[in-house]
């Protein structure tokens, strides 16, 4: 058995027997991190002084039968945001080169207290503002399938390194569709919380009122796990959850503009497993879905400019001209347009809310086309504009309506099944994905 490439539950269960150590688990991905031709393109730093003692404080644990919980001594990668203490956190950005914080960010620390190994930082696109997750001045993830393909962004890193066995899981972060998309371009699951869910004190934030923290794994039952330690939290019931019974709604419409051949035949394909299965389906395409996505650029651009304008004008020829772009377009945005955008924002959220009620989640293709090719997008500005733009379109849509969602795999390689669930209903989603999970796996 390849223990660096079971689900982090599975080796969490394997620990407890006794079937193997912490201690050979962290050495074995340190060592496959250094025989990884491209590793020095997924991960941005390792931390093997952190991983060895805190392997070694899990083993004596283990052997006392004192373990903190399931995943004591699972080692995870953590998303280059997401600050560590005394170990540089850059954000994939040169503007940030040299930053090094002082205490970890309260979701490391979570994971910590129970017990988790941390391997070291992910690369990520540069302060998480693009989908594609192309980073020139840093570092591109190579695509777990194609190496000549994006990973996806902005957690694109976080996601590889558990598609390759360099990670037995990976927390990452969400503004758009930054866990969702990279996750489905590795054939993982990812699941996005619901915005303020998990604590995010030491993240550095792109756009606060939309960023959240959360898992790439490789099943349901290991992104439920992570998502309750990362919180602090009893983990959520997966026992007994089916999909017979289960009613879903296709969102027709927006999702399916300009979508590529084989995310929408993987999408169909998996939908009629679900309802062989025993999933009640049903089509709709409600209004306030394209009138929500109208808002995007009135809304995510300014914040993240707001929050990095001094930073970013202090040095702007550091940064990759299309994410600079990217961020200079929210200083055209009036203040009246940005309130007002979040008032129209709050009133389609109320709308949502009321047209799904009756469903256990909403279903759609996570990303309407596959992973570009690296080259192009570095010598096409266009085409990068054009890609990145649709990369994100689909995932977009749980952030601006404030939902929790996450991506399964599906029969096709880089095709993901999303599901959206109700605003603060994260553990009930989680179920629900288990369910569906187990209708895509026949």
């Amino acid at each position: 058995m390849d223990w660096l490439k079971i689900p982090a539950v599975e080796q969490g269960r394997a620990i407890m027997a006794g079937l193997v150590s912490p201690l050979d688990l962290a050495e074995g991905y340190l060592d496959a991190i250094a025989r990884a031709p491209l590793s020095d393109r997924i991960y941005a730093r390792t931390t093997p002084d952190r991983a060895r003692a805190e392997a070694v404080a899990a083993h004596d644990r283990a052997k006392a039968g004192l373990r903190r919980g399931l995943l004591d001594g699972v080692a995870l990668s953590w998303k280059d945001n997401i600050d560590s203490a005394g170990v540089e956190t850059e954000a994939g950005s040169l503007l940030l080169e040299g930053r090094v914080p002082d205490a970890d960010a309260a979701v490391l620390a979570h994971a910590t207290a129970q017990g988790t190994v941390c391997l070291g930082k992910t690369h990520m696109t540069e302060l998480a503002f693009s989908g594609l997750g192309l980073n020139p001045p840093v570092a591109t993830v190579p695509n777990a399938f194609d190496a000549g393909l994006v990973a996806g962004g902005s957690s694109g890193g976080a996601a590889v390194s558990v598609a390759l066995g360099l990670a037995a899981a990976a927390i990452g972060s969400d503004t758009g569709g930054s866990i969702r998309l990279p996750a489905a371009w590795n054939g993982l699951v990812g699941f996005k919380p619901t915005t303020g869910a998990v604590d995010m004190a030491g993240v550095l934030p792109l756009c606060a009122r939309f960023d959240v923290v959360g898992p790439l794994a490789r099943t349901v039952e290991d992104c439920a796990e992570l998502f309750a330690l990362i919180r602090g939290t009893p983990a959520p019931d997966l026992c007994g959850a089916e999909p017979g019974g289960l009613r879903v709604m296709v969102l027709d419409g927006v999702p399916f503009d300009q979508a590529r051949e084989a995310p929408v035949a993987a999408f169909e394909e998996a939908v009629a497993r679900l309802a062989a299965a025993g999933v009640s389906v049903t089509h709709a395409a409600p209004p306030c879905v394209p009138q929500a996505m109208a808002l995007a650029p009135t809304l995510f651009a300014p914040e993240a400019y707001g929050l990095w304008r001094d930073q970013i004008e202090a040095a702007p020829e550091l940064m990759y001209p299309p994410i600079l772009e990217r961020f200079r377009g929210g200083r055209e945005v009036s203040a009246a347009d940005y309130v007002a955008g979040w008032t129209t924002l709050d009133r389609l959220r109320r709308d949502w809310a009321e047209t799904v009620a009756g469903f256990d989640a909403v279903i759609l293709p996570t990303a309407p086309i596959l992973p570009p090719e690296i080259a192009r997008l570095e010598s096409d500005a266009a085409f990068f504009a054009a890609e990145n733009l649709l990369a994100l379109r689909n995932t977009r849509i749980g952030n601006l309506l404030g939902l929790p969602a996450i991506t399964l795999p599906t029969a096709r390689p880089a095709c993901g099944l999303m599901a959206m669930g109700a605003a603060g209903q994260d553990a009930r989603l989680l179920r629900v994905a288990a369910g569906l999970e187990r209708a895509l796996a026949v």
